[in-house]
């Protein structure tokens, strides 16, 4: 039997008494000689790009039809990356707190419409209740969830400079999103809300202290108990900042040899990688900080595509919302939604990157890496092509009935023993 790793710690059971090999999906399961040619595409995009480590999951009219990991999700044990891996997903995040939001519209808790701040606003806490800039009291729930709010990064993004908030606000390290909020609270408005158009990483953050307040609970939890559970995915969760803080199947990171160091977020005056400790994911939050595998993203993305091969988690007019560029908002959640019914959503930090897409023809992948590439965010068009290349080297597709989802069952891996035998 295989432990999970820091399971003595953690006090979680044996994965193979958890997860029964004959149910467990590995790389095994897409193993075929009609994959043959598309892995071989996948591999040698990791060996131009330098990359130590993917997952790649793709589905044919709602069903999973492969799932597979590439290369290492940790090169000094020659760990094998598989498809119940963990990645972070960066700004991917943004569709999960975009689905929370709706959610949260369709039960009737709140309305696009409301007001964030202010008396009236959701977020009518007395710390948040002298902004600089009055236009502040106009941001409604929708202009957040369409980068309306009025924030812009041309003075930098707010969520990558804790250390010269925390001397600005005179608070120490580390800071939380409310003290991110509170800093920017304190500037002036790029421009007002609703009459422009500029990518937040803010605003979606203040989302996530949407969803708490209105929900009553915590951000992560209500995502998990309103939307991940009813879907069978039990293994997402919000990353840690360090590697002591990777949970036991997360793959490890990894940036190019002359990335800048960064102040620790912790004050401890070290210089630190990006990816451990010089950027603070906790912080992210709504905006960049979950962490998944291939597979459950793409339960995510098929609940939320608006094809009736499965059932979607969302009602069609709030998916209509999301994705149709002219009622002025949309995308929302996505990164891009094409006319043509291609939807895609792409996210990046120093040491991972990931991309999701939707196409028209029933389609659909996700592609998820442990290393950042040289070309930054140009990879998505790359990863784009190389998707292109392994879809067409599928031969031949497996049948209808095919479907992998079977071998991944809906129980959470890192649980503890009471609680499991309890159910």
């Amino acid at each position: 039997m295989s432990v999970i790793p820091g399971a003595q710690e953690n006090n979680v059971v044996l994965l193979d008494k958890l997860v029964p090999e004959n149910i467990r999906l590995t790389n095994s399961n897409s193993s075929g000689k009609e994959f043959e040619n598309a892995e071989k595409t996948v591999n040698a995009f990791l060996r131009k790009w330098s990359i130590a480590g993917a997952s790649v999951a793709i589905a044919k009219d709602g069903k999973l039809i492969f799932a597979r990991g590439f290369g290492y999700a940790d090169t000094a044990s020659i760990t094998e990356t598989q498809p119940y891996n963990q990645f972070r997903i960066a700004s991917i995040s943004k569709l999960v707190t975009a689905i929370a939001i709706m959610k949260l519209s369709e039960d009737g808790k709140l309305s696009l419409n409301d007001k964030v701040f202010g008396v009236d606003g959701i977020l009518n806490d007395p710390y948040f209740s002298e902004p600089k800039d009055k236009r502040v009291y106009s941001i409604t729930v929708a202009q957040l969830l369409g980068h309306e709010g009025g924030w812009s990064q041309q003075y930098g993004d707010q969520m990558f400079m804790p250390v010269l908030i925390a001397q600005k606000l005179g608070v120490k390290l580390p800071i939380d999103t409310k003290t991110i909020v509170r800093f920017a609270l304190n500037k002036r408005l790029q421009y007002t809300p609703g009459s422009g158009k500029s990518y937040s990483n803010l605003g979606y953050s203040v989302l996530g202290l949407v969803v708490e307040k209105v929900a009553g609970m915590p951000y992560e939890e209500y995502c998990k108990k309103a939307i991940f559970e009813p879907l069978g995915i039990y293994d997402m969760k919000i990353a840690g900042n360090l590697i002591s803080e990777r949970n036991p199947f997360e793959v490890t990171y990894y940036e190019p040899d002359d990335v800048l160091l960064k102040p620790s977020v912790y004050g401890t005056g070290e210089m630190l990688k990006p990816s451990y400790g010089g950027n603070d994911i906790k912080s992210l939050g709504a905006a960049g900080a979950w962490l998944a595998t291939a597979p459950d993203l793409m339960r995510l993305l098929l609940a939320v595509d608006g094809f009736s091969t499965r059932p979607d988690i969302l009602n069609d007019q709030s998916i209509r919302f999301m994705t149709d560029n002219n009622n002025g908002f949309a995308p929302i959640g996505w990164k891009g939604t094409i006319i043509d019914g291609t939807w895609y959503r792409t996210g990046s930090f120093p040491g991972s990157a990931g991309m999701m897409k939707r196409q028209s023809d029933g389609i659909s992948w996700v592609v998820l890496f442990n290393s950042s590439a040289w070309n930054g965010p140009d990879i998505y068009s790359y990863i784009n092509n190389m998707m292109y290349k392994v879809l067409a080297r599928i031969s031949p597709w497996p049948d209808s009935d095919y479907d992998l989802f079977r071998y991944s069952i809906p129980v959470p891996l890192n649980i503890n023993i009471s609680e499991y035998s309890s159910r």
